[in-house]
C-alpha cells in the first residue's frame, strides 16, 4: 500500500465507519482524492464492515423505538403508584404525545444542522441527548413543589429531540457510506432496528413484572395495591424506561468518532474544496546553470501548468452547488419538478404514521382477542400487556421491516411503497366497513397483516427514500422536514382522531366510533397512495447519479474523471512538442 501522505489525512474513522479519503492520502489532487473514495465506498462488497455500521447506526433506533414503546408499556405501572390505578385518559396521552412533539424539534433542527455544521460535527450528540433525558425520567418524581406529570413531560419532550435528531442523521450517514448496490437494505436494516427496540421493551418490561411477581400477584384490585404493590411497581417502570439507555452507551463512542462524509466533504464544504483544487503547480530544477532555450522552456512550462490549474479550479468552482441557506432552498424546492419530490416524502410519511399510530386504537381488542385481555389481579393485567404486545411484534412488525430490507434492492423503493399504501387502503376499508362481520379472528388476521404491509410497505420506504433522493446539501434538511411530517401524522392520530373513537358513544359500547376512524385512515392511505406517484425511483444508483438526473446537480465525480484524461492528453503533448 503506497506510504500515506501526512497532510492529506483527515480526522475520524472507526471500524463502524471507516475513514475511505485517508486510504488515498496518498493522491495529491484532491478531487481524485475524493472521487476514488466515493468509488471505494459505492462498489465495496457488502461485508463485515457495512453490518458494524448497521449496528452502530441501527441502535440508535432500538433506542428510539424502546422508549416511545416502553411509555405504553409504563403508564399503566405509573398509574397505581400516583393515581391509584387509574391514570387519567388526558395525562396518558399526554405523555404519550409529548415525545413527538419533541421529535419534531429534534427532526428539524438537527437536519438542519448535519446539513450547515456537516454531519461529523453533529452525529452523536441526538444520542446524549436521549441517554441524558432517560437517565432523568428515571430520577422523576413527585414533591411539593415539582408535578410529576409535568416533569416526566418536560424530559419526555427532551428526549424526544434526541430521537428526533437520529431520524436525519442515521438516514443521511448510512445512505452516505452504503454500497450502491445494497443501500436501500443497509438502510432499511437501520431502521428495521425499531423493531428490535418494540420486541426489547416488551420483553424487559415482561421480566420486571415476572421478576416483582411475588409483590403483585395477590393485588386482585386498585385499591388494594398498597405500599409492597406500590413501590415494585414504582421500581419497574423505572427500570423498563432506564434500560433503554444502555444499548445507546454501547454506540456513543462510535458515533463520535466517525469521519466527515466524503460527499459532505466535496460538495458542501465549498470553500475547503475550492482551495484543495488548487492543482499542484509544475516546479522544475536541476544542477548547474541553465541556458536560454532551457529558461524559456521552463517558464512556458510554468504559465501552462498554471492556467490549467486556474482553468480547473474556476471550473470545480463553477460545479459545486451553492451553500446551503434559505434563499436557495426556497428556490430549488421552488420549483415544481424539485417541490413535488418533496411533497411526496413529506406527504406520504404524514400519512403513514396517521396509521400506523392510530392502529393502537385496536390493540385491547387484539389483545382480548389472543386470550391476553386485561385482568383486574394487577399481576395479570401487566403480564397479559407485555406478553401480548410481545406476541404482536414478532407475528406482524419485525417480519414486515425484513421483508422490506430483502427485496427493497430488487424490487425498487417505489412499488414497495405504491403497494403498501394500496393494501393498507384495501385492509383499512375491510376493518372499517366489515368491523362487526369479520368477528375477533377476523380482526386479528387483518390487524397483523397492517403491521405486516405498513412495514414491508411505506413505513420502511418513507425512511430510505429522502435519504438517498435529495443533493447533499440538503438531503438532511429535506429529510428532516419529511420525519417531521410524519410525527405531525402521528400527533394527529394520537390526539384528534384517537379521541373520535367515543364519540357520542354510550356506556355500553364505548367504542362505537372505532370503525369510522378505521374508515379514515382508509382515506389517508389511498391520499398516500396518490402522492407516492410523485417519486422517481433510485434503486442501485449513486448518490451523484440522483442528484445529477432529478436535480440538475452537477456531477463533480465525472468532471475529475474527464479533467484527469484531458490533463493526462494535455501533459503527453507538452512532452511531445517539447522533444
Amino acid at each position: 500500500m503506497p506510504e500515506q501522505n501526512k497532510e492529506n489525512l483527515t480526522a475520524g474513522g472507526n471500524a463502524a465507519f471507516h475513514n475511505f479519503i485517508n486510504d488515498f492520502a496518498h493522491i495529491e489532487d484532491p478531487m481524485e482524492r475524493r472521487r476514488l473514495a466515493l468509488e471505494k465506498i459505492d462498489e465495496a462488497p457488502f461485508g463485515w464492515y457495512h453490518v458494524r455500521a448497521i449496528v452502530v447506526a441501527g441502535v440508535g433506533f432500538l433506542t428510539d423505538s424502546y422508549d416511545i414503546f416502553a411509555i405504553n408499556l409504563s403508564v399503566s405501572m405509573m398509574g397505581y403508584v400516583y393515581w391509584g390505578g387509574n391514570m387519567p385518559a388526558s395525562t396518558s396521552t399526554l405523555l404519550k404525545v409529548s415525545t413527538s412533539i419533541g421529535t419534531v424539534i429534534g427532526q428539524l433542527g438537527f437536519g438542519f444542522l448535519a446539513d450547515y455544521c456537516g454531519r461529523k460535527a453533529i452525529y452523536g450528540i441526538e444520542l446524549i441527548i436521549m441517554i441524558v433525558a432517560t437517565i432523568f425520567q428515571c430520577m422523576t418524581g413527585s414533591s411539593a413543589v415539582l408535578n410529576f406529570t409535568a416533569m416526566l413531560t418536560f424530559w419526555r419532550i427532551v428526549m424526544g429531540i434526541g430521537i428526533g435528531g437520529d431520524y436525519p442523521l442515521s438516514s443521511v450517514i448510512t445512505s452516505e457510506f452504503a454500497t450502491t448496490k445494497w443501500r436501500g437494505a443497509t438502510m432499511g436494516a437501520v431502521f428495521a432496528s425499531q423493531g428490535w427496540g418494540q420486541l426489547f421493551a416488551a420483553i424487559v418490561s415482561l421480566i420486571c413484572v415476572v421478576g416483582y411477581k411475588d409483590s403483585l400477584i395477590d393485588v386482585n384490585s386498585n385499591a388494594e395495591c398498597g405500599e409492597r404493590c406500590i413501590k415494585a411497581c414504582d421500581a419497574m417502570w423505572r427500570i423498563t424506561i432506564g434500560m433503554g439507555a444502555v444499548p445507546a452507551m454501547i454506540a456513543l463512542y462510535f458515533r463520535l468518532t466517525i469521519p466527515e462524509s466524503p460527499r459532505y466533504t466535496m460538495e458542501i464544504a465549498g470553500d475547503d474544496v475550492r482551495a484543495l483544487a488548487d492543482t499542484k503547480r509544475f516546479t522544475s530544477g536541476g544542477h548547474g546553470n541553465a541556458n536560454d532555450q532551457e529558461i524559456a522552456g521552463l517558464q512556458l512550462d510554468i504559465e501552462r501548468a498554471t492556467a490549467a490549474a486556474e482553468f480547473k479550479n474556476e471550473q470545480v468552482a463553477a460545479m459545486t452547488p451553492p451553500k446551503a441557506s434559505w434563499k436557495d432552498f426556497r428556490t430549488h424546492f421552488g420549483q415544481w419538478k424539485h417541490g413535488k419530490i418533496l411533497l411526496g416524502t413529506a406527504g406520504c410519511w404524514f400519512m403513514l404514521d396517521i396509521a400506523f399510530y392510530g392502529l393502537g386504537l385496536n390493540s385491547a381488542v387484539i389483545l382480548q382477542t389472543i386470550g391476553y385481555a386485561s385482568s383486574k389481579n394487577v399481576y395479570w393485567k401487566l403480564y397479559n400487556s407485555a406478553a401480548g404486545n410481545l406476541i404482536l411484534i414478532c407475528a406482524g412488525s419485525i417480519p414486515g421491516y425484513w421483508a422490506s430490507v430483502a427485496t427493497i434492492d430488487t424490487l425498487g423503493r417505489k412499488p414497495i411503497q405504491i403497494g403498501g399504501f394500496g393494501i393498507l387502503t384495501v385492509l383499512f376499508c375491510i376493518i372499517g366497513f366489515a368491523y362487526h362481520k369479520v368477528g375477533d379472528h377476523g380482526l386479528l388476521a387483518l390487524y397483523v397483516l397492517c403491521q405486516f404491509f405498513e412495514n414491508f410497505g411505506p413505513n420502511t420506504t418513507t425512511f430510505i427514500i429522502p435519504g438517498e433522493i435529495f443533493p447533499t446539501r440538503y438531503r438532511s434538511t429535506a429529510h428532516g422536514i419529511s420525519a417531521a411530517s410524519g410525527k405531525i401524522g402521528a400527533i394527529v392520530a394520537q390526539t384528534a382522531l384517537g379521541t373520535l373513537i367515543n364519540h357520542n358513544c354510550s356506556k355500553t359500547d364505548a367504542n362505537c366510533w372505532l370503525p369510522h376512524v378505521m374508515e379514515i385512515f382508509a382515506l389517508f392511505m389511498l391520499l398516500g397512495f396518490g402522492l407516492a406517484w410523485l417519486l422517481p425511483e433510485t434503486k442501485r444508483r449513486t448518490l451523484e447519479d440522483i442528484s445529477e438526473s432529478i436535480h440538475g446537480e452537477a456531477n463533480i465525480r465525472k468532471y475529475v474523471v474527464a479533467g484527469s484524461v484531458a490533463t493526462h492528453a494535455d501533459s503527453e503533448s507538452f512532452n511531445n512538442e517539447s522533444k
